[in-house]
Protein backbone atom coordinates (compact mmCIF):
# COMPACT_ATOMS: atom_id res chain seq x y z
CA UNK A 1 0.00 0.00 0.00
CA UNK A 2 0.85 3.34 -0.85
CA UNK A 3 1.53 5.90 1.97
CA UNK A 4 -1.20 8.18 0.31
CA UNK A 5 -4.01 5.44 0.72
CA UNK A 6 -2.70 4.45 4.36
CA UNK A 7 -5.24 5.22 7.11
CA UNK A 8 -3.18 7.68 8.94
CA UNK A 9 -2.23 9.81 5.83
CA UNK A 10 -6.09 10.73 5.46
CA UNK A 11 -5.82 11.18 9.29
CA UNK A 12 -3.26 13.82 8.61
CA UNK A 13 -4.83 15.52 5.85
CA UNK A 14 -8.68 15.39 7.84
CA UNK A 15 -6.31 16.97 10.85
CA UNK A 16 -4.20 19.96 8.85
CA UNK A 17 -7.81 20.66 7.04
CA UNK A 18 -6.71 19.63 3.60
CA UNK A 19 -9.34 17.78 2.23
CA UNK A 20 -13.31 17.77 3.55
CA UNK A 21 -13.54 14.39 4.53
CA UNK A 22 -12.29 11.05 3.74
CA UNK A 23 -14.68 8.23 2.11
CA UNK A 24 -14.20 4.84 1.90
CA UNK A 25 -15.01 2.90 -1.52
CA UNK A 26 -14.25 -0.85 -2.12
CA UNK A 27 -11.06 -0.24 0.16
CA UNK A 28 -9.71 3.04 -1.34
CA UNK A 29 -9.17 6.04 0.23
CA UNK A 30 -10.69 8.92 -1.51
CA UNK A 31 -10.47 12.33 -0.69
CA UNK A 32 -13.00 14.94 -1.09
CA UNK A 33 -11.38 18.37 -1.49
CA UNK A 34 -12.17 21.89 -1.80
CA UNK A 35 -11.35 23.20 -5.44
CA UNK A 36 -12.59 26.96 -4.63
CA UNK A 37 -16.05 28.70 -5.66
CA UNK A 38 -17.87 26.39 -3.14
CA UNK A 39 -17.22 23.51 -5.32
CA UNK A 40 -15.45 19.84 -4.34
CA UNK A 41 -13.79 17.39 -6.60
CA UNK A 42 -12.90 13.99 -5.92
CA UNK A 43 -8.70 12.53 -5.28
CA UNK A 44 -8.13 9.08 -5.19
CA UNK A 45 -4.34 9.06 -4.77
CA UNK A 46 -1.62 6.50 -4.81
CA UNK A 47 -3.62 3.59 -6.60
CA UNK A 48 -0.96 0.56 -7.30
CA UNK A 49 -3.74 -1.90 -8.50
CA UNK A 50 -6.35 -2.39 -11.50
CA UNK A 51 -9.42 -0.08 -10.76
CA UNK A 52 -12.01 -2.44 -12.38
CA UNK A 53 -15.33 -0.82 -14.08
CA UNK A 54 -17.31 -1.75 -10.81
CA UNK A 55 -15.65 -0.29 -8.53
CA UNK A 56 -15.19 2.92 -10.77
CA UNK A 57 -19.13 2.78 -11.28
CA UNK A 58 -19.40 2.90 -7.37
CA UNK A 59 -17.34 6.21 -7.15
CA UNK A 60 -18.73 7.89 -9.85
CA UNK A 61 -22.02 7.51 -7.99
CA UNK A 62 -20.45 8.67 -4.48
CA UNK A 63 -18.90 11.68 -6.95
CA UNK A 64 -23.09 12.77 -7.81
CA UNK A 65 -24.36 11.95 -4.02
CA UNK A 66 -21.52 14.29 -2.65
CA UNK A 67 -22.20 16.53 -6.05
CA UNK A 68 -18.18 16.76 -6.43
CA UNK A 69 -17.49 18.21 -9.90
CA UNK A 70 -15.18 15.24 -11.05
CA UNK A 71 -13.07 12.88 -9.60
CA UNK A 72 -9.37 12.01 -10.44
CA UNK A 73 -7.09 9.31 -9.95
CA UNK A 74 -3.74 9.03 -9.68
CA UNK A 75 -1.46 5.73 -10.26
CA UNK A 76 1.75 5.19 -8.39
CA UNK A 77 4.22 2.24 -10.30
CA UNK A 78 8.08 2.02 -9.48
CA UNK A 79 8.48 -1.50 -11.50
CA UNK A 80 6.78 -0.87 -14.88
CA UNK A 81 3.86 -2.72 -14.22
CA UNK A 82 0.67 -1.03 -16.00
CA UNK A 83 -2.25 -0.68 -13.85
CA UNK A 84 -5.17 -0.50 -15.94
CA UNK A 85 -7.77 2.10 -15.04
CA UNK A 86 -10.59 2.62 -17.58
CA UNK A 87 -11.07 6.11 -18.49
CA UNK A 88 -9.57 9.86 -19.92
CA UNK A 89 -5.86 10.36 -18.88
CA UNK A 90 -5.86 14.24 -17.51
CA UNK A 91 -5.88 15.79 -14.21
CA UNK A 92 -7.24 19.00 -12.53
CA UNK A 93 -4.73 19.57 -10.00
CA UNK A 94 -1.31 16.69 -9.61
CA UNK A 95 -0.59 15.69 -6.02
CA UNK A 96 2.40 12.96 -7.19
CA UNK A 97 5.18 14.05 -9.53
CA UNK A 98 4.71 11.93 -12.88
CA UNK A 99 8.39 11.37 -12.86
CA UNK A 100 10.60 10.66 -9.87
CA UNK A 101 14.26 9.98 -9.12
CA UNK A 102 14.98 6.52 -7.28
CA UNK A 103 17.21 4.39 -5.73
CA UNK A 104 17.25 0.32 -6.14
CA UNK A 105 17.91 -0.40 -2.74
CA UNK A 106 18.23 -4.19 -3.37
CA UNK A 107 21.62 -3.12 -5.02
CA UNK A 108 24.74 -2.89 -2.58
CA UNK A 109 25.98 0.78 -1.35
CA UNK A 110 28.57 0.53 -3.58
CA UNK A 111 26.58 0.15 -6.64
CA UNK A 112 24.64 2.84 -5.13
CA UNK A 113 27.75 5.44 -4.60
CA UNK A 114 28.83 4.22 -8.22
CA UNK A 115 25.16 5.20 -9.63
CA UNK A 116 25.67 8.81 -8.54
CA UNK A 117 26.91 11.24 -10.27
CA UNK A 118 30.96 11.93 -9.48
CA UNK A 119 29.86 15.68 -8.28
CA UNK A 120 27.32 13.78 -5.65
CA UNK A 121 30.03 11.19 -4.39
CA UNK A 122 32.57 13.98 -4.05
CA UNK A 123 29.80 16.23 -1.95
CA UNK A 124 28.74 13.21 0.40
CA UNK A 125 32.93 12.76 1.57
CA UNK A 126 33.69 16.61 1.23
CA UNK A 127 30.62 17.23 3.60
CA UNK A 128 32.08 14.64 6.27
CA UNK A 129 35.38 15.66 5.64
CA UNK A 130 34.37 19.04 7.23
CA UNK A 131 32.82 17.37 10.60
CA UNK A 132 29.35 17.26 9.07
CA UNK A 133 27.66 14.96 10.79
CA UNK A 134 23.41 13.68 10.42
CA UNK A 135 21.39 12.48 13.21
CA UNK A 136 18.36 10.92 13.48
CA UNK A 137 16.19 13.13 16.35
CA UNK A 138 13.18 12.82 18.66
CA UNK A 139 10.27 14.30 16.80
CA UNK A 140 9.65 16.86 19.57
CA UNK A 141 8.70 20.09 19.25
CA UNK A 142 11.73 21.73 19.98
CA UNK A 143 13.39 20.07 16.93
CA UNK A 144 10.60 20.03 14.75
CA UNK A 145 11.40 24.15 15.36
CA UNK A 146 14.52 23.51 14.12
CA UNK A 147 13.48 21.48 10.69
CA UNK A 148 10.65 24.63 10.57
CA UNK A 149 13.57 27.51 10.71
CA UNK A 150 15.55 25.78 8.19
CA UNK A 151 12.89 25.51 6.31
CA UNK A 152 11.74 29.26 6.83
CA UNK A 153 14.98 30.08 5.29
CA UNK A 154 14.67 27.31 2.31
CA UNK A 155 10.84 28.96 1.31
CA UNK A 156 12.62 32.48 1.66
CA UNK A 157 15.49 31.78 -0.36
CA UNK A 158 13.74 30.00 -2.90
CA UNK A 159 11.07 31.84 -3.31
CA UNK A 160 7.99 28.78 -2.75
CA UNK A 161 5.48 28.67 -0.18
CA UNK A 162 5.65 26.08 2.65
CA UNK A 163 3.96 24.47 5.30
CA UNK A 164 2.84 26.02 8.75
CA UNK A 165 5.04 24.19 12.00
CA UNK A 166 1.53 22.92 12.96
CA UNK A 167 1.31 20.90 9.97
CA UNK A 168 5.20 19.37 10.35
CA UNK A 169 4.16 18.38 13.95
CA UNK A 170 1.08 16.94 12.55
CA UNK A 171 3.24 15.01 9.84
CA UNK A 172 5.63 13.90 12.08
CA UNK A 173 3.51 12.72 14.80
CA UNK A 174 0.70 10.99 12.84
CA UNK A 175 2.77 9.04 10.23
CA UNK A 176 4.50 6.31 12.46
CA UNK A 177 7.36 5.33 10.14
CA UNK A 178 8.25 8.93 9.61
CA UNK A 179 11.70 10.59 10.80
CA UNK A 180 13.30 13.47 10.98
CA UNK A 181 16.95 13.36 10.32
CA UNK A 182 19.20 16.64 11.12
CA UNK A 183 22.30 17.72 9.72
CA UNK A 184 24.86 19.56 12.23
CA UNK A 185 28.16 21.51 11.77
CA UNK A 186 31.13 20.72 13.84
CA UNK A 187 30.00 23.24 16.41
CA UNK A 188 26.28 21.75 16.71
CA UNK A 189 24.91 24.06 14.77
CA UNK A 190 21.96 22.32 12.62
CA UNK A 191 22.39 23.42 9.00
CA UNK A 192 20.23 21.09 6.96
CA UNK A 193 17.40 18.65 7.57
CA UNK A 194 14.92 16.28 5.90
CA UNK A 195 11.68 14.28 6.75
CA UNK A 196 11.32 10.98 5.56
CA UNK A 197 9.02 7.91 5.28
CA UNK A 198 10.82 4.73 6.02
CA UNK A 199 8.38 1.82 4.81
CA UNK A 200 9.62 -1.64 3.99
CA UNK A 201 8.50 -1.70 0.46
CA UNK A 202 8.99 2.49 -0.27
CA UNK A 203 11.39 4.63 1.61
CA UNK A 204 10.63 8.64 0.72
CA UNK A 205 12.32 11.89 1.02
CA UNK A 206 9.18 13.80 1.79
CA UNK A 207 10.75 17.44 2.85
CA UNK A 208 13.73 18.43 2.89
CA UNK A 209 15.66 22.39 4.31
CA UNK A 210 18.87 23.52 4.36
CA UNK A 211 20.41 26.99 6.20
CA UNK A 212 21.18 30.40 4.05
CA UNK A 213 23.61 30.93 6.06
CA UNK A 214 26.93 31.00 3.60
CA UNK A 215 29.51 30.46 6.21
CA UNK A 216 27.87 26.98 6.10
CA UNK A 217 26.47 26.00 2.68
CA UNK A 218 29.57 25.28 1.23
CA UNK A 219 29.65 21.99 3.59
CA UNK A 220 27.40 20.34 1.44
CA UNK A 221 25.62 18.78 4.42
CA UNK A 222 21.92 17.97 1.92
CA UNK A 223 24.68 15.57 0.29
CA UNK A 224 25.49 13.68 3.25
CA UNK A 225 21.81 14.00 4.51
CA UNK A 226 20.74 12.03 1.80
CA UNK A 227 23.07 9.72 1.78
CA UNK A 228 22.29 9.04 5.44
CA UNK A 229 18.69 9.08 4.68
CA UNK A 230 19.94 6.12 2.00
CA UNK A 231 21.17 4.07 4.32
CA UNK A 232 18.14 4.12 7.01
CA UNK A 233 15.80 3.57 4.57
CA UNK A 234 17.91 0.52 3.22
CA UNK A 235 19.03 -1.15 6.85
CA UNK A 236 15.15 -0.66 7.20
CA UNK A 237 14.41 -3.23 4.75
CA UNK A 238 12.85 -0.95 1.96
CA UNK A 239 13.30 -1.77 -1.82
CA UNK A 240 13.38 1.77 -3.25
CA UNK A 241 14.52 5.12 -2.13
CA UNK A 242 11.93 7.55 -3.89
CA UNK A 243 13.66 11.18 -3.70
CA UNK A 244 9.79 12.18 -4.71
CA UNK A 245 9.66 14.18 -7.91
CA UNK A 246 11.59 15.71 -10.50
CA UNK A 247 10.96 18.00 -13.59
CA UNK A 248 9.41 15.74 -16.73
CA UNK A 249 12.33 15.31 -19.12
CA UNK A 250 12.36 18.08 -21.63
CA UNK A 251 10.36 20.59 -19.39
CA UNK A 252 12.06 24.29 -19.48
CA UNK A 253 11.11 26.52 -16.83
CA UNK A 254 10.14 24.12 -13.99
CA UNK A 255 9.56 24.60 -10.07
CA UNK A 256 11.67 21.70 -9.97
CA UNK A 257 14.08 22.39 -12.15
CA UNK A 258 16.67 23.37 -8.88
CA UNK A 259 15.75 20.23 -6.97
CA UNK A 260 15.82 18.04 -9.81
CA UNK A 261 19.63 19.01 -10.51
CA UNK A 262 20.40 18.16 -7.02
CA UNK A 263 18.31 14.41 -6.97
CA UNK A 264 20.07 13.91 -10.04
CA UNK A 265 23.17 14.34 -8.56
CA UNK A 266 22.37 11.61 -6.31
CA UNK A 267 20.97 8.80 -8.35
CA UNK A 268 21.09 8.33 -12.82
CA UNK A 269 17.33 6.45 -12.58
CA UNK A 270 15.17 8.57 -13.61
CA UNK A 271 11.56 6.82 -14.24
CA UNK A 272 7.91 7.96 -14.49
CA UNK A 273 5.79 6.66 -12.02
CA UNK A 274 2.17 8.14 -12.41
CA UNK A 275 -0.18 8.67 -14.31
CA UNK A 276 -3.38 10.32 -13.90
CA UNK A 277 -7.28 9.76 -14.61
CA UNK A 278 -10.20 12.21 -14.58
CA UNK A 279 -13.82 11.54 -14.88
CA UNK A 280 -15.53 15.64 -15.10
CA UNK A 281 -19.51 15.08 -13.58
CA UNK A 282 -20.49 18.77 -14.11
CA UNK A 283 -19.03 19.55 -17.37
CA UNK A 284 -19.79 23.48 -17.71
CA UNK A 285 -18.74 24.16 -13.88
CA UNK A 286 -15.96 22.24 -14.62
CA UNK A 287 -14.59 24.33 -17.77
CA UNK A 288 -14.99 27.34 -16.04
CA UNK A 289 -12.89 26.76 -12.92
CA UNK A 290 -10.09 25.42 -14.91
CA UNK A 291 -10.30 28.50 -17.25
CA UNK A 292 -10.27 30.36 -14.10
CA UNK A 293 -7.20 28.35 -12.51
CA UNK A 294 -5.48 28.88 -15.70
CA UNK A 295 -5.82 32.31 -15.57
CA UNK A 296 -4.73 32.85 -12.46
CA UNK A 297 -1.61 30.83 -13.04
CA UNK A 298 -0.44 32.74 -16.26
CA UNK A 299 -0.65 36.07 -13.89
CA UNK A 300 1.64 34.14 -11.85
Amino acid sequence: MSIWQAKTWGDLLVSSDQVEKIIEIDGLQVEKRSIGLGQYGLFILGIEKDVHDDVLSKIEEVCKNESCIFFQIETVNYRGKIIKVGGKKGYYKKFITPYTAIIDLEKSEEEILANMKPKGRYNIKLAAKKGVEVKSVEKTQENIKVFYSLMFQTTSRDKFNGNKIEYYIDFLNKLDNSQLLVAYAECQTPIAAGIFIFAAEVSIYYYGASTSDKKYRNLMAPYLLQWEAIQVAKKSGSQIYDFLGVASPGEKNSPLSGVTDFKKKLTKDVREVSTSYIWINKRFIYTMLDLLRKIKNFIK
